[in-house]
């Protein structure tokens, strides 16, 4: 008896020992997921009170003291040291963002954050992961097309349209009060550099952003041009403006020259201090005379750190051949100059020749509060590129305005991708969630609930922009329901007014592309979030 029930008994016990390990195992799986979804939400509501026009900014403290004023998501969460491995996925998300449309880097991480709560919901009713995954992925998809649905086509050359969508972009910025100077400024400055007839994209790097201390945002200014925060070199009286300019553009000093290896001249005599004075004097004068003889009138030296750009005679000798000098030119602006002024980059004398200069109608020299700057204008290659001088009192205001101006930029370049736009204010978000809840009708199995549950995740738009506006949410919500219900589209947040208005009407606008982007992004990366199952670490 006891010989057959030895075998039992262990069997029984190897039963108990597996269901335990599997029990264990999903139990893991769980709080995985879990603390993924935590992490995720967790830096979502970091951000979430930057959402609007009514948003609050962040100060961002540096380890070495630095400060930062920003309410935009991407610098915020590019600005947060980020532990967790799921959050750094949402630290990622706004910078896909970023890169893809520009703006709505705040909208794409909170709306990220909701389908995370919406998915904890879902996976504590027991639906498997799988099953929501692939739910929302169709979701997802079906939000996008309903989203082309409710959009308007657009001709680039309707400009108020254009500075419509760049005013909307502005007005959550801390800058939104100079909205009516900066947006007009982006506008023209993407439409110079492309062909509203056949572009289908634009190379921001045709734009550059040039910052200079002092003055107001309101004194910023669109160059079609070239600008040098540095003034011109002058110390032995050389020209301060140039007409009909022909522009030397060196990658070499008007120095004395330095040995290829380290070594000591040792002088002896009074004499020989002489002679090797002499022999500079002559190399120098050598030098500016192949200059001069080009044709030459504009000089421009790229920055070196291994010598000085220009010494005492070199500096004289160019005044009196009344060549302008503009010296320390930043290695990453070569190309920028080369592009502008058709001039090309010269690496040594022996190649200085007219046919490498480029020209402009005038080189300027200007006063500003903060001191000086050269201005190229008239440049023949006018259409291929243009600057922008930023101005602003401190350099907190001045990089805000920067980055408001940049994001203005690629609100025009998402619309010359995609040529749509739709209403802001939440409008899109809770047209896309009715229509969503009366697809689900048409599923079966689990996809409904899961539908449903992602319908109902993108009201934290609205949600949110109310809350922010120091609106009732619940409220707010539930009217744009109801008038989204009676087919009033366009109807949508008007946090300036504080209620639901026609915010067509109101002229708030965005590109297409930044909510569709929004909605493909962050969908992809919940379902990413919600299929880790385990975290290995590797040492």
């Amino acid at each position: 008896m006891s010989k057959v029930a030895a075998p039992a008994a262990t069997k029984a016990a190897a039963t108990s020992k597996n269901n335990n390990s599997l029990l264990k195992e999903k139990g893991k799986q769980e709080d995985v997921r879990t603390s993924n979804i935590v992490a995720g939400i967790a830096v979502a509501d970091a951000i979430r009170t930057s959402l609007g026009p009514r948003g609050m900014d962040k100060m961002i403290v540096s380890p070495t003291g630095e400060v930062i004023i920003s309410n935009d998501g991407a610098t915020i969460l590019k600005q947060m040291q980020v532990l967790h491995p799921a959050a750094k996925m949402l630290v990622e998300l706004s910078k896909a963002q970023d890169v893809e449309a520009g703006d709505g880097t705040t909208t794409v991480t909170v709306l990220a954050g909701s389908l995370l709560n919406a998915c904890r919901k879902l996976l504590s009713k027991g639906i498997h992961p799988s099953i929501i995954s692939d739910a929302f992925l169709k979701a997802s998809a079906k939000a996008q097309v309903i989203a082309k649905e409710i959009s308007t086509p657009i001709d680039l050359k309707n400009r108020e349209s254009l500075l419509d969508s760049a005013k909307t972009s502005l007005g959550s910025k801390v800058v939104s009060q100079y909205s009516d100077i900066l947006a007009p400024i982006a506008v023209d400055a993407v439409l110079h550099v492309i062909d509203p007839e056949k572009a289908t994209n634009v190379d921001l790097s045709d734009i550059k952003i040039v910052k200079k201390l002092g003055g107001t945002v309101d004194d910023t200014q669109l160059v079609k041009g070239l600008v040098f925060t540095q003034g011109a070199v002058r110390s032995a009286g050389g020209p301060g403006r140039v007409k009909n300019a022909k522009i030397g553009l060196i990658q070499f000093q008007l120095s004395s020259p330095k040995t290829n290896m380290d070594s000591s001249l040792v002088i002896e005599s009074y004499g020989e201090m002489d002679r090797v004075l002499k022999q500079e004097d002559v190399y120098i004068t050598k030098l500016v005379a192949i200059i001069k003889r080009s044709g030459c009138n504009v000089l421009l030296i790229q920055k070196s750190i291994l010598r000085d750009a220009l010494n005492d005679k070199s500096i004289q000798l160019l005044a009196k051949h009344n060549i302008l000098v503009v010296k320390d030119v930043e290695r990453d602006d070569i190309e920028f100059i080369s592009k502008t002024t058709g001039a090309i980059p010269i690496a040594s004398i022996e190649s200085f020749s007219t046919s490498k200069l480029g020209s402009a109608e005038l080189v300027e020299e200007e006063s500003t509060s903060e001191g000086k700057i050269v201005k190229i204008t008239g440049v023949p290659n006018a259409g291929k590129t243009v600057s922008i001088l930023v101005r602003g009192s401190n350099k907190l205001v001045i990089d805000e305005a920067e980055r408001s101006i940049h994001d203005a930029l690629c609100v025009v370049r998402s619309i010359v991708k995609e040529r749509f736009l739709v209403v802001g204010g939440g409008a899109p978000e809770i047209e896309i969630s009715q229509k969503l809840y009366h697809y689900a009708k048409t599923l079966s199995g689990m996809d409904p609930y899961c539908v449903r549950a992602y319908a109902e995740a993108l009201e934290v738009i609205p949600s949110t922009l109310a809350e922010n506006a120091g609106l009732n949410p619940i409220t707010i919500v539930t009217e744009l329901r109801n008038k989204h219900a009676e087919g009033a589209k366009t109807f949508g947040v008007n946090v300036k007014k504080g209620k639901v208005t026609d915010l067509e009407k109101e002229k708030v606008l965005q590109p297409l592309l930044v909510t569709t982007s929004a909605l493909k992004l962050s969908t992809e990366t919940v379902c990413m979030i919600l299929k880790i199952d385990d975290i290995v670490s590797v040492r």
